[in-house]
Formats: C-alpha cells, sequence, structure tokens
C-alpha cells in the first residue's frame, strides 16, 4: 500500500512515524508547500512540492492530508480526492456535516474514497458514542477531555501581547467525572465538565495582571471556565511542558428491565503520551480500510462509521476471528 502525506507539520511527522509500525505500507513522499530544500525527514523520505502532486497520480494509493482543520482542510480534502483517495482529520464537529457534502461531491465525481475526520475524537469517540448508544439507547452520553494540551487554546494565548509562549492544558472536573462514573445523568455544561490550566511565559517588562485577566476573560476560549494562569520562565515552559500529552473519555449511563430498574455504564478511555502520533496511528489504519474499499469499486465521502471494522486491520479475516473475536 503506498502512502503519501500532504503536509508535514506535528500530525505528517507523527504518520511517518506510524508507518513503520504498519508492514503493509510503504510511504512514496511528503508534499509541502514550504520549499522542498529546507525539508529534512526523519526516515529520509524525499520531499516533493505539493504544487507537484499531480504528477503522482498513478504512484499513490492513499495520500494522508495532515493540514489543520480551520482553513487548510476544507479547501484540501475536496480538492485532492478529484485525483486520489484521501484521508483527513478535520476536526471541527460542527462543520462536519458541511465538510462532508464538500468532499462527497468531489470523490462521488472522481470515483475515488475520501474518509474525512479520522482520529480519536471525531473517530474513535464516535465510534465509542454509536456502539454505547445503540446498545443503551435509554442513556445519556458525556465526553470528559485532558488532562491534555490544547493546541489552539496554546495558540490563542500566544497571541496576546507580551506573551512569549504558553501551554493550555484541558482538565476535566474530578467531581462531575465521578458523578457521572457513578451511574448519575446530571446535565452539566462544558464548563461544569471542564477546567483550564495556563502555563504562560512573558517578556520581562510585560503586565501579568492584565495577561492574565486578558486570558480569563477571553470568549469562546476561557471566560466560561475556571481557568488558573501560571506564570512560568521560557526554560521551565520547555523542560516540563514541550510534550503533546492528551485523551479522555466516552461515558454512557443507561437503563434496562422494567420501570428502568438496571443501571448501567459504558466507558471509552484514552491516556496519550502524544496526540499528533496516535492521530497519525489512526489516520494510517483508516488509510488501509481506504484503500481496501478502492479495491472492491467503493468510493464517495466516508467516515469511520462507514468503516467495517475488519477493513482497518492487518490481520486477515481468519485470524481476527482466532485472535480477536
Amino acid at each position: 500500500m503506498k502512502i503519501a502525506i500532504y503536509g508535514y507539520g506535528n500530525l505528517g511527522r507523527g504518520v511517518e512515524a506510524a508507518i513503520a509500525y504498519h508492514t503493509d505500507c510503504e510511504l512514496v513522499g511528503v508534499f509541502t508547500r514550504r520549499s522542498p530544500e529546507s525539508v529534512k525527514t526523519v526516515s529520509g523520505a524525499p520531499v516533493y512540492s505539493a504544487a507537484d502532486i499531480g504528477d503522482f497520480k498513478d504512484k499513490i494509493d492513499v495520500l494522508i492530508l495532515c493540514g489543520g482543520s480551520a482553513t487548510d482542510l476544507p479547501e484540501a480534502t475536496p480538492m485532492l480526492s478529484a485525483d486520489f483517495n484521501v484521508v483527513d482529520s478535520f476536526d471541527t464537529h460542527a462543520k462536519i456535516p458541511e465538510h462532508f457534502e464538500k468532499v462527497n461531491n468531489a470523490a462521488l465525481k472522481s470515483g475515488h474514497v475520501a474518509l474525512i475526520s479520522a482520529g480519536w475524537d471525531p473517530g474513535l469517540f464516535s465510534i465509542a458514542r454509536l456502539y454505547a448508544s445503540a446498545a443503551l439507547p435509554s442513556g445519556k452520553d458525556y465526553t470528559f477531555w485532558g488532562r491534555g494540551v490544547s493546541q489552539g487554546h496554546s495558540d490563542a494565548i500566544r497571541r496576546i501581547e507580551g506573551v512569549v509562549d504558553a501551554r493550555q492544558y484541558t482538565v476535566p472536573v474530578p467531581e462531575a467525572l465521578e458523578a457521572v462514573r457513578d451511574g448519575g445523568t446530571p446535565t452539566l455544561t462544558t464548563g461544569q465538565k471542564h477546567r483550564r490550566e495556563c502555563y504562560v511565559a512573558v517578556e520581562e517588562s510585560a503586565d501579568k495582571a492584565l495577561i492574565e485577566e486578558k486570558i480569563k476573560t477571553m470568549p469562546n476560549y476561557f471566560a466560561d471556565y475556571e481557568t488558573t494562569v501560571n506564570f512560568v520562565s521560557v526554560e521551565e515552559l520547555r523542560t516540563n511542558h514541550s510534550g503533546m500529552p492528551h485523551g479522555g473519555s466516552v461515558i454512557r449511563n443507561g437503563v434496562t428491565g422494567e420501570g428502568g430498574r438496571n443501571t448501567h455504564t459504558i466507558e471509552f478511555s484514552l491516556r496519550l503520551d502524544s496526540n499528533p502520533e496516535f492521530t497519525a496511528s489512526v489516520l494510517v489504519s483508516s488509510a488501509r480500510a481506504v484503500y481496501r474499499m478502492a479495491e472492491r469499486g467503493d468510493f464517495g465521502c466516508k467516515t469511520l462509521f462507514d468503516i467495517a471494522p475488519r477493513d482497518l486491520s492487518p490481520l486477515s479475516p481468519e485470524e481476527q476471528r482466532r485472535l480477536l473475536l
């Protein structure tokens, strides 16, 4: 299975690393909008200009798109699905239906398979929510994220004048998490489910009190949450907060039996040392499924809801039944 990477940031490097663990995959190359001469891959895979992607139509089985959801993927995924089978990790939940329609139109027209929103949320967490709600139709879902680094929130802090660098952790509120794990079905806002921890390095002359106020009152990011701001040195930030951990849990509490007399809890959890590397691993297994679907003549836009579990695995159907069923 010949794989190529489109975009070589944290996620692209994660895909490159993941391919080494998938023995049925070969990395054809990396495509970048930067000058190819300025990009050196860890594996030694060749680097090409994104402008030359059209020259590789018959040399790539699946193209994994590693751009951002805000501006890159809404344009790149439908454009590239005209010539390739593609996988992306589009993660703006509210805009997934719109993205699906746009990509589906392009993929149906070209006869390619385009899998969108692969990763862990959306992705594996989405499957967990679907399975849990199907098994317990009378119940309620809860999703908790963290403790983990939020790249978008960290970037929002870095845009404040006087800030040199920052990391923001999303942290589940322990009391809310335990109430749900105990079988309760409370009504919780996102602010009641999560709090924000910020570690911020600032310029020597910066007004820390003003910066803290700007963070805590920032709409759509921090204003609705309990937020703690910790000022640290650049050295401490890079020593203690340079990683990109994340994770979380999907929990569904539901009832069965006459009058709902029996309560059940389903929980699916992840603890990740590296958010981009784990997301990349899901993308590579998804590329395998896309390749198999394309080989069978399927086409159009897909999500993980449309993927048969067997197509994600490198094991044969016989091995899956013997080892996993």
